[in-house]
């Protein structure tokens, strides 16, 4: 008997193992068994284990599904009938049926409950959903030794697997066989998904196994996905709830942590966050991870799991670590202890003691960054001296001091460690610089937070830049060019390959000029562009865009080598920093793909000698450079208080050493409740321009020194920055004060021309 069931069972692995379960995945139908995809093989493999299926057996199974159960009982017994109610569903199956050549299976429309009489009768019928209660008419289609094996919801919503026979007498005899485990884990959750394949996740399980790590945390730095998007899908997937660490601290007890062993809580991937109607809540970042433990070691009734990223998991766990330092070392200091009034005692920055955090100083930070986006600031700068903390912010490309905030040094230092945690960096490191990212929603935007920490001679001096990932795109129109670069700009992107670069000092606005231009395109359609950018600054529709994963080996050289063979007409990569991307953006320029992207210069000119300085030959810049538009951004004058102005006679003779315009005017702003006072707002690119044609060609091949390069380029029609400032300035736009700030002084006077 034991060879027998042995020999059964190996049948059923075999066809488990043989049957291309991935050729079922994509099914998604609400009417399958959970609502969620397939079973999983260790259910499939209990209920066929119960369902004793022989070879020369006649099956009938209602509630096909995606076909995945039906399909290996045909493998099984030598004919099966399948029954599925839903049309669509059934369509769906039959074409995977008829792929995989499954000649021993019939597969019905029709209500299951009602089975197939004139096919009957039948060895087994296999119940595989629970919406049929009643079995009365199938009942009666089973040969006299057959049963019936129903998958059926309890009142707890588990799932039982009971067994129907007919006695000799007539009588419906039931029995409650097993309960039926549908769970799965995280790696199988995402085969089903269709985001890893089953080799990827056999390599991952056994890589695991090794490491002695969860699965996920394998497979997740093997896919291309944002953490958010990817935790957010697996929660989805399996049923649990996922939430951002912003919205858990606002409801943590913090004391809860003291119920268990730091090293529990830590092998499990866990953290008790909430405590109530004795219902505990806990984190994880592991949708593996068991919580039966927890009952063991806490009174509670129930134990409910929510799904939060790794980065949010180290964050929280970090906070609440702190906090209770902080609370531990309060209850510590008695009164007698507290320091003499007047004597002043260096602390040790770092004595982990410092690193506390309490609530207000969460709070803190949420008004700070609240306040800078308010203000419609691109930079908060929080910076220590030695009695006071100074907070500014960067609007319009001037700093100006947030007065209203007056932290002491300990809160800031407490400040610092909240911005840390937020960005995923070491709190306890206060001796080398440090980046890292964070994110932040208001107003319905959400920004990227670039963070920088400096150490500095009173503590650290932090520098958060403010990037909104779905504002609205500024139009061509919009950008500051006159009407000859802006056509200029356009032909650029219509060309059918090349390059094309926009430089200028960070901060100048490159990448918004460049989503200008793939806006455009955008609405055109015609053309499939492709971006690789570090971080994705707007979210666009129509494009399809990708972010660079340094921490897994994935860098622009790397997304231009992948971009070429998925048939773009466009690439824009979001900066050229290294010679390997340099060559890259030719190579695929050479090979029929407009480029664009960025690069770090002053003007236009010098952008070649950064091109020569990343040794990229001569030749092939100037075969495929089309053209390149260097910028700064000037103040714009507030349309509220515009007014005109007495021109600045300093700024004048600079500008105009041969002698002023009689009809120069210029402007400024008053300073009015939309600009705050400051007289400007918002900013306004100054463009230079330059269009390589056949003379530049020649003198890039040549690779003449830049003076002389620059001299070619004024004859050839280079649209300078003095021409767009001053052009800015006599339209109204930008303020004359502005001028000296965007040019150099050399550049200040017309520039002479014909010098080669």
């Amino acid at each position: 008997m034991r060879q027998g069931e042995t020999a059964d069972n190996q049948r059923i692995k075999n066809a488990i193992r043989t049957l291309p379960r991935d050729h079922f995945i994509e099914m998604k139908d609400s009417s399958l068994v959970l609502g969620r995809s397939i079973p999983p093989k260790q259910a499939v493999s209990d209920i066929l284990c119960r369902a004793d299926v022989r070879a020369q057996h006649h099956i009938l199974q209602v509630g096909t599904g995606a076909g995945y159960l039906a399909a290996l009982l045909s493998r099984l017994a030598e004919q099966v009938v399948t029954i599925e109610i839903n049309p669509a569903v059934a369509r769906s199956a039959q074409g995977r049926f008829n792929e995989l050549e499954l000649a021993n299976l019939v597969l019905r429309v029709a209500d299951g409950a009602l089975g197939a009489p004139d096919l009957g009768p039948f060895d087994r019928i296999l119940v595989s959903t629970p919406r049929v209660e009643d079995k009365g008419e199938l009942l009666k289609q089973l040969t006299p030794d057959g049963f019936l094996i129903a998958l059926e919801e309890s009142d707890n919503k588990t799932h039982i697997l009971a067994r129907y026979e007919i006695s000799e007498l007539g009588a419906v005899l039931r029995t409650e066989l097993a309960l039926v485990d549908f769970s799965r884990d995280s790696g199988m959750t995402l085969l089903d998904m269709g985001v890893v394949d089953q080799v990827m996740l056999s390599e991952a399980r056994r890589t695991a196994r090794q490491k002695k790590l969860p699965v996920i945390k394998i497979l997740r730095e093997k896919l291309n996905l944002e953490d958010t998007t990817l935790y957010h899908r697996l929660a989805q997937e399996s049923g649990m709830q996922f939430a951002g660490v912003d919205e858990l601290l606002t409801e943590v007890q913090p004391e809860l942590m003291e119920s268990f062993s730091r090293s529990f809580l830590d092998s499990h991937h866990l953290i008790p966050i909430r405590l109530e109607d004795n219902i505990l809540r806990v984190a994880t970042d592991d949708p593996d991870s068991s919580v039966a433990d927890i009952l063991h070691m806490h009174a509670c009734d129930q134990v409910n799991k929510v799904l939060v990223t790794p980065g949010d998991f180290k964050r929280l766990w970090a906070t609440l670590e702190l906090s209770l330092q902080g609370d531990s070392r309060q209850s510590r200091l008695a009164p007698g202890k507290e320091k003499s009034a007047g004597i002043e005692t260096a602390e040790d920055l770092l004595d982990p003691a410092n690193n506390h955090i309490e609530a207000h100083l969460i709070t803190l930070c949420d008004a700070l960054l609240l306040e800078a986006v308010s203000e419609g600031a691109s930079d908060l700068h929080i910076e220590q001296y030695k009695a006071h903390t100074r907070i500014r912010l960067r609007v319009d490309g001037d700093l100006h001091d947030v007065t209203h905030y007056s932290p002491s040094p300990k809160d800031t230092r407490g400040l610092v460690n909240v911005i840390k945690i937020r960005a995923d960096m070491d709190i306890a490191e206060k001796r080398l610089p440090q980046g890292g990212r964070s994110q932040l929603t208001a107003g319905g935007v959400s920004y990227d937070l670039r963070v920088q920490i400096q150490p500095s001679l009173h503590g650290e001096a932090v520098v958060i830049r403010l990037l909104p990932q779905s504002g609205n795109i500024v139009a061509i129109e919009d950008l500051g060019m006159d009407q000859t670069v802006m056509r200029h700009y356009r032909r650029l992107l219509d060309n059918p390959s090349g390059l094309v670069l926009v430089v200028g000092p960070t901060g100048s606005g490159k990448s918004t000029t460049l989503y200008a231009g793939l806006s455009e395109l955008a609405k055109d359609g015609r053309r499939k562009v492709l971006t690789i950018e570090d971080p994705i600054e707007y979210s666009m529709n129509n494009i399809q865009q990708t972010w660079t994963r340094p921490d897994i080996g994935f860098n622009f050289a790397d997304g231009m080598r992948s971009f070429v063979r998925l048939d773009p007409d466009v690439i824009l990569v979001g900066e050229i920093r290294d010679q390997e991307t340099a060559l890259e953006a030719i190579r695929a320029s050479q090979t029929g793909h407009v480029v664009l992207s960025t690069l770090h210069s002053n003007d236009a000119v010098d952008a070649l000698q950064r091109l020569y300085d990343l040794k990229v030959h001569p030749n092939s810049i100037a075969s495929e450079l089309m053209g390149v538009i260097a910028q700064k951004l000037a103040k714009r004058i507030c349309p509220d208080c515009k007014t005109e102005a007495e021109p600045d006679p300093v700024i004048l003779e600079e500008l105009f050493p041969e002698g002023i315009p009689d009809s120069f005017r210029c402007y400024t702003g008053q300073g009015c409740e939309a600009c705050h006072g400051r007289g400007t707002h918002g900013r306004v690119a100054v463009v230079e321009y330059m269009q390589v044609n056949t003379e530049i060609r020649t003198a890039i091949s040549l690779q003449y020194p830049v003076a002389r390069l620059r001299s070619i380029a004024l004859d050839s029609g280079l649209t300078t920055m003095r021409d767009s400032a001053l052009n800015h300035v006599i339209t109204g736009l930008i303020p004359l004060a502005e001028v000296p700030r965007i040019l150099p002084s050399d550049r200040m006077a017309p520039e002479k021309r014909g010098g080669c």
